[in-house]
């Protein structure tokens, strides 16, 4: 029986090759088209986590339900015990919960401070601790930030904090040992802050503006609550200085 001849055999070498080279070319297309749309569907994916480090639950710690409206998020008061970095008296509070090994928390401090150095007059940024358990330094980093605080008042206590976000690679980079370092580059006696840091004092402190953190709807870092007379708006993940300037601006007129 004779064979039934080929779409090539009949073309003739000429158009069979021109007709390969097509076929090629509309079987790149194709698997381009549906390499590209994956990778556009995994970056979807990720955008929403791309500005904030998230926690991750253990059986250890029991996570609180996410507050579903602004009238539910739980927050301590702004009190004289709060390291405040503006105006006290201002109209607007911005309370932060942060990790200094948090990269995205490093990318937002630099736009807090921009914040306040604008807004001094009308806006007041309070700093608490967030440190996530994915963070192995990040708690003594924390004990340390307070320290300072505690040897050398509010101004130290931002002093050296700023020192930690700039020197930091993020994500466990910073050498521990560095700690005494920065508390003699912020003007800080090294043996008064090392003995404060070795006591572990602050411990409780740290954990309990972790639970804080939590119960406030923190569910990553960093984690911020604006608030304006009645109003606590949450602020989640390292925003641009100019989403922020916006929610401040409507809340001014």
């Amino acid at each position: 029986m004779d064979k039934k001849p080929s779409v090539f055999t009949v073309l003739g070498p000429e158009k069979s090759f021109v007709l390969g080279i097509v076929v090629t070319v509309l079987v790149v297309i194709v698997v381009g088209f549906f390499f590209l749309l994956s990778q556009r569907m995994n970056s979807s994916d990720s955008l929403a986590n791309n500005n904030t480090t998230q926690v991750k639950s253990t059986s250890s710690r029991q996570t609180p339900p996410i507050p579903t409206a602004n009238g539910d998020i739980k927050i301590q008061p702004v009190s004289d015990t709060d390291w405040v970095r503006g105006n006290r008296d201002a109209k607007i509070s911005i309370i932060e919960f942060s990790d200094t090994e948090c990269p995205f928390c490093k990318r937002l401090h630099p736009t807090m401070k921009k914040i306040i150095d604008e807004y001094g007059d009308d806006v007041q940024w309070i700093y608490r601790h967030f440190p996530l358990e994915t963070h192995a330094k990040a708690r003594k980093e924390a004990e340390a930030v307070e320290c300072a605080g505690e040897l050398g008042g509010n101004d130290s206590f931002w002093s050296y904090l700023d020192r930690v976000f700039e020197i930091t690679p993020s994500n466990d980079g910073l050498d521990l040992a560095l700690l005494p370092d920065i508390a003699e580059y912020v003007g800080l006696d090294r043996s008064e802050f090392e003995a404060c840091l070795n006591s572990g004092k602050y411990a409780g402190k740290i954990e309990d503006h972790y639970q804080q953190a939590l119960a406030a709807g923190g569910r990553g870092t960093p984690y911020s609550v604006l608030i304006s007379g009645d109003q606590k708006i949450p602020l989640s993940g390292a925003l641009p200085y100019e989403q922020i300037k916006a929610t401040i601006d409507a809340l001014l007129k």
